[in-house]
């Protein structure tokens, strides 16, 4: 039995923050400070990403672990979304005791619209990272933030070398840099014989 009344508990789920949640800003802040720079929950994208990186093709969720349904199962086998018995809780994920059908349907809709908002961004080119709230905790928190900023560099790394064909690499020549394609043959300045400027 619950031990609020309705009305307390209404305005307890109300006062729930969706944007500018604790571990958004930790995440906010460990990436600001290790050099990256983003976007906040870009309308343009499916889903509204809470951190859009758009130099790395990257958008970044952070998912409170009761609202997202982190590491839910089914009692019987694993947890599948068309899968309709109950859900058992997990660690980090504990399903109220009090009107739990309606809990679980809904962690179950967030769970399937997820799935599907993060297809769609993949559909559109973009890699999709999702951070989990209890990842954050004090005893996991740098190690996770660390692993997120190898991962961003990481896809950067493979998308500079997946969009350049021909690598470009750069000659000096009397104090001028030219750009060139390895494929190119040699095409510096000539001076003239005579000693006039190019």
């Amino acid at each position: 039995m619950d031990h609020l009344t309705t009305q307390q508990r209404h305005r307890n789920m109300a006062a729930i923050r969706s944007k500018g949640t604790k571990p958004e800003m930790i995440v906010r802040r460990g990436l600001w400070k290790r050099g990256f720079r983003y976007r906040l929950n870009d309308k343009r994208l499916p889903g509204h990403p809470d951190l859009v990186l758009k130099k790395y093709r990257t958008c970044v969720f952070v998912n409170g672990c009761f609202w997202h349904g982190h590491e839910l199962r089914a009692q019987n086998d694993e947890f599948r979304m068309d899968n309709e018995e109950s859900l058992e809780s997990s660690a980090c994920c504990k399903i109220p005791k009090t009107n739990r059908e309606f809990w679980v349907a809904k962690i179950r809709r967030n769970m399937k619209r997820d799935r599907e908002e993060q297809r769609k961004l993949a559909d559109m080119g973009w890699h999709c990272i999702t951070i989990w709230e209890c990842e954050l905790k004090p005893n996991r928190r740098e190690e996770t933030l660390e692993a997120l900023a190898f991962t961003l560099n990481h896809i950067w790394l493979e998308d500079q070398i997946g969009c350049n064909t021909a690598v470009r690499r750069v000659k000096k020549h009397n104090g001028v840099l030219y750009p060139q394609l390895e494929d190119e043959e040699e095409q510096l300045p000539i001076a003239a014989e005579n000693g006039d400027n190019v």
